[in-house]
């Protein structure tokens, strides 16, 4: 059974991405192979983590994913990596609302994850011994195995820092100011690992400097997880096309298992520079086509999609997918010609829509008998026809309108929710991607 052990952070912002995606490069260079994967809802650590680890990073959520969805993802991703790293998400005990669900901690519980604990000690000493002590004590069914200590000022003073903490457990790390290894961010996150330039060989070089690799493999413990199933995967008989470019690049690789596990095979493109492929079905997922609104305007692709959907081609589009399939995109004041495949128009605004975890219920039966869970994160405004049709109510969440998101016009389906296979009816889709073949 694979070892690992589980990466978090106090608060949001201490350091733990880049002490994760560190550590990741550190053991990589060490030809290790290294199996990355984030707790929550995220998209762009993940595309650090795969480009530095070299194997697709999976995301842990315990709302989106239940507790056994997690284990069962876990098992059946980690089998053949000599190592396991987890990337927490914001503090430690920080989960969906004032519950433990969703947070770090649920997973480190659900996996019996050994916890480093990362803490920015910028401006504090003998404080830390405190922090920790509460954290450590704080629930007793998780495991602080390590700390590393971040934004470290000098050797003295991480050694006062270190003096005053408990010695049942160890530090593990100790982290100097270094700017230069920190990942920029923007309006919606992080810079996507395509678009930063890094230097791998020197993060693990730092790393090796600064932490103590040895004793994080030495702490790290096999995982309470299923022994894997050997499903084998059934022939494709239905071609997807996949948007895939730096428009939209927000997918979760559990939702491609999802589409090979019922008989599809995908085909990535881009809509900004290819023609659309012979395919049965497209999924849009998110991204950023506001910084290629001009591009996507002017592309072969955008033109041929309004004829393929009124034909019936099944498509299905989260949040930036939306938006490429509304009719006008407003983007700092300028208007551009999207796709016009669902009634609707929508414009970026300068502040957030839509933000946190979503649960919905399904207007048609047919569609899903249950609810379906995942969230949402969007500055834009979608105004729609009157005439407009939903598929689903918002439980949670704010979706397009009224509290109704999923736009429905002949087989698309495009809403602002951010769907997992754990829940969404990937196998219906799939159908419609048959029923459309055998036209």
């Amino acid at each position: 059974m694979t070892k690992g052990i589980l990466i978090a952070g106090t608060h949001s912002g201490v350091g733990k991405t880049t002490a994760s995606m560190g550590v990741m490069a550190a053991l990589k260079h060490r030809e290790l192979k290294v199996q990355p994967y984030k707790v929550g809802p995220d998209y762009i650590d993940p595309s650090h983590h795969t480009a530095i680890c070299g194997r697709p990073s999976r995301n842990l959520d315990t709302y989106m994913m239940g507790t056994d969805g997690v284990r069962e993802t876990v098992s059946k991703t980690s089998g053949d990596a000599e190592i396991a790293v987890i990337e927490g998400v914001m503090g430690l005990f920080d989960g969906l609302d004032s519950t433990e669900i969703a947070s770090s901690a649920h997973v480190a519980k659900t996996l019996d994850a050994p916890v480093i604990l990362v803490i920015n000690v910028h401006g504090m000493s003998r404080s830390a011994a405190a922090l920790l002590k509460g954290y450590s004590t704080f629930d007793p069914d998780i495991r602080i195995a390590g700390v590393i200590l971040n934004k470290v000022g000098s050797p003295r003073h991480g050694q006062m820092i270190k003096d005053a903490l408990p010695g049942d457990i160890p530090v593990v790390g100790m982290i100097p100011r270094q700017k230069d290894i920190e990942v920029p961010s923007r309006h919606l996150g992080l810079y996507m690992a395509h678009e930063k330039d890094y230097n791998t060989a020197e993060m693990a070089e730092f790393i090796e400097e600064n932490v103590d690799l040895d004793a994080i493999l030495a702490l790290a413990e096999p995982f309470s997880v299923p022994e894997p199933k050997d499903v084998p995967e059934p022939e494709a008989d239905v071609r997807i096309g996949v948007a895939y470019d730096q428009a939209f690049c927000f997918y979760y690789n559990d939702m491609f298992d999802a589409f090979r596990a019922n008989g599809a095979e995908l085909v990535f493109f881009s809509p900004m520079e290819n023609e659309l492929p012979d395919v049965d079905g497209i999924y849009y997922g998110g991204g950023y086509p506001e910084l290629h609104a001009e591009t996507l305007e002017a592309a072969k692709s955008t033109h041929k999609l309004k004829d393929l959907a009124s034909d019936g081609l099944p498509i299905y589009a989260e949040c930036g997918g939306l938006l490429y399939l509304c009719g006008n995109y407003e983007v700092e004041g300028r208007s551009y010609k999207m796709a016009d495949v669902v009634p609707a128009n929508t414009r970026m605004t300068n502040r957030l829509r839509g933000l946190g975890y979503t649960e919905a219920r399904p207007l048609d039966k047919n569609f899903s008998a249950h609810n379906l869970r995942g969230h949402e994160f969007h500055y834009s405004l979608t105004e729609c026809d009157r005439d407009a049709r939903f598929a689903y109510e918002m439980l949670r969440g704010k979706g397009i309108q009224d509290g109704f998101d999923g736009l429905v016009e002949h087989n698309v389906l495009a809403g602002y929710m951010h769907a997992h296979p754990a829940t969404f009816p990937v196998e219906k889709f799939i159908e419609k991607c048959r029923e459309y073949r055998r036209k």
